[in-house]
């Protein structure tokens, strides 16, 4: 892994005395920091351009009215970034792919007893990851074939018959106050981290770098993979497909000819 090993404590009143064989490597390794590239780019900026969408889409869900189109834009850019961290938890770098740290039952029960080791989203942190991202690709799901009976309508809406859009309308309500809570106990979590355990959760996913310990679990010589150009090029390229697919409704719906006023029966 990327690292740049850093000791701290040094100076005369740390050094061994004469006579006295070093510490353990060890031992020694518990005194020492490194840095290591914990984020990628692609990452880093699906991860705050998903705040934006999900924060927009939030805030104009609850205006409602005139608000509603921008609403269902919020929704299509959470397609395609939901779609993106799919693709790139597969192909993307090293740290972002999911098998790195999915939370297999004997990482939660070490994690529980304490005896968890590692950088990155410890055992609880990845369950909330892929519960945030299962969570954003149903709300995102029934928002499509949504309606308010008012002014919107998703654009997938014509694909199901008006009772089950309803139906579906009410689920996407209802998940919203779900996705409510648990991005209240992510941004809780993130504070807690910074207050009791002086962990900034935020910094390295603004710079991508990280300072753990060197007993946390990561190493220096650990291989890193990137996602390349190529991976990130697919990744990209299924998510504006997956965008595109989804508002096809709308296109559809703004390019249909406006039908000719029917005369009365009589």
């Amino acid at each position: 892994m990327s690292a740049e090993p850093q000791a701290i404590g040094a100076g005369p009143a740390n050094q061994a005395p004469a006579g006295k064989r070093p510490a353990a490597r060890n031992q020694v390794r518990t005194h020492v920091r490194i840095r290591i590239r914990l984020w990628d780019l692609p990452l880093r900026v699906f991860h705050w351009s998903l705040v934006v969408a999900v924060t927009t889409a939030v805030v104009t869900g609850l205006l409602g009215g005139p608000w509603m189109a921008l609403h269902g834009q919020a929704g299509l850019a959470i397609v395609g970034l939901v779609v993106f961290r799919l693709v790139w938890g597969v192909i993307g770098s090293t740290p972002a792919r999911f098998v790195r740290f999915a939370p297999t039952y004997p990482k939660l029960k070490a994690y529980l007893q304490g005896r968890w080791r590692g950088v990155g989203h410890n055992p609880l942190g990845a369950c909330a990851v892929f519960a945030l991202l299962g969570l954003l690709a149903l709300q995102a799901a029934t928002g499509l074939v949504g309606n308010d009976d008012i002014a919107f309508s998703g654009p997938l809406s014509g694909l199901v018959d008006e009772a089950l859009s309803s139906r579906l309308t009410g689920l996407h309500k209802q998940l919203a106050n779900v996705l409510l809570g648990l991005t209240g106990l992510h941004v809780a979590a993130i504070v807690f981290y910074l207050r009791f355990r002086k962990d900034n959760l935020i910094k390295p996913m603004l710079t991508g770098w990280k300072d753990v310990d060197a007993a946390s679990g990561a190493s220096i010589d650990e291989p890193v993979r990137r996602g390349g150009p190529l991976a990130f090029v697919v990744a990209l390229v299924l998510a504006l497909a997956a965008v595109h697919a989804a508002g096809g409704g709308w296109q559809a719906a703004a390019e249909a000819p406006t039908p000719a006023p029917s005369k009365p029966a009589w």
